[in-house]
């Protein structure tokens, strides 16, 4: 008995070995921002000291243009999420594009709070530093929900653009792997030191339809902005306590709206594109065939065309 107990211990032992070594060989350092700089700026970069944060954003376009469509990100994404929309549309529209805090090279919030409440505010006040006065907001996902809240408590949005937003709950949805690990108590902690090329390419292809259109080189920009210096926290910290959301709010708005919706969204189903139109009075609604959760990555003239008619 006491050789077998011998054994069994050996043989446990080999696995924490085994398991000890393979999360060492994957553990990863948070990449200091300045060293992303160099590699995701362009021409039209800048960076805004507000709130405790340098937050990057572009601007781009029609400078001369005073009422400017503001470009909100998706949770875990980056302003290059709009980088396709912004080439079809720079000839037309001043295109304000923003990493928001906890994502892209502006990071984390260094309070570490996060709420519509908190982007709310935010993106008050960065408007307010640009002296923008009236604009249009589009938003993807998580920036689709910053934006209709924004909408809501400001009378400063002339127009409104929600793609695959946030703001109802959502059921049936196949989800994205990250995210779905990034929801499970405990092992979601071995996210802020683990964070494989391979997770976020799968990641990738779950927000996708077109799983072909996810690149290495997306799959390393993504990669390279989930791990800069504090966003796995930041990214956990929101995943952890979500955001408290209030739908009945829906019902009060009354900013012209134009809804994109790909039919084939496995993060937030079609169905809550109904549920946006039913509610926002006068709204249109355009639903793309054969298009996953990020329209403006999988089917970027599309959305392009449809945002320059509404805008126009």
């Amino acid at each position: 008995m006491k050789k077998l107990l011998k054994i069994i211990g050996y043989f446990l032992l080999s696995v924490i070995i085994i398991v000890i070594v393979f999360l060492a060989a994957l553990f990863e350092k948070d990449i200091p921002r300045d060293q992303l700089k160099a590699k995701y700026t362009n021409a039209y970069s800048h960076f805004m000291p507000l709130m405790g944060m340098q937050v990057h954003y572009r601007d781009e376009g029609i400078a001369t243009d005073s009422v400017p469509l503001i470009l909100l990100h998706g949770m875990s994404s980056s302003l290059n999420t709009w980088d396709s929309v912004v080439l079809f549309l720079k000839d037309k529209k001043r295109l304000i594009s923003i990493d928001l805090p906890a994502f892209g090279l502006t990071g984390p919030n260094p309070e570490n709070k996060y709420s519509f409440a908190y982007y709310n505010q935010f993106l008050d006040s960065f408007l307010n530093r640009l002296h923008v006065t009236k604009c249009m907001i589009a938003g993807n996902s998580l920036g689709g929900g910053i934006a209709w809240e924004y909408a809501v408590a400001h009378k400063n949005v002339s127009k409104l653009i929600l793609i695959d937003a946030a703001g109802y709950s959502v059921k049936n949805a196949k989800g994205s792997l990250g995210f779905k690990i990034a929801s499970m108590p405990v092992i979601n902690n071995l996210l802020l030191y683990i964070t494989p090329k391979v997770l976020v390419r799968m990641s990738l292809e779950g927000i996708y339809f077109d799983k072909s259109r996810v690149t290495p080189a997306q799959v390393e920009r993504f990669h390279d902005m989930a791990i800069s210096e504090g966003n796995r926290k930041a990214a956990l910290s929101i995943f952890k306590k979500g955001f408290e959301r209030d739908p009945e709010k829906i019902d009060s708005i009354n900013t012209p709206t134009l809804i994109i919706w790909g039919d084939k969204d496995q993060v937030i189903p079609v169905g809550n594109a109904f549920l946006f139109q039913i509610n926002i009075k006068g709204s249109k609604l355009e639903i793309l065939k054969n298009v996953g959760h990020v329209p403006m990555e999988e089917a970027p003239k599309k959305v392009a065309d449809l945002i320059a008619g509404f805008v126009e």
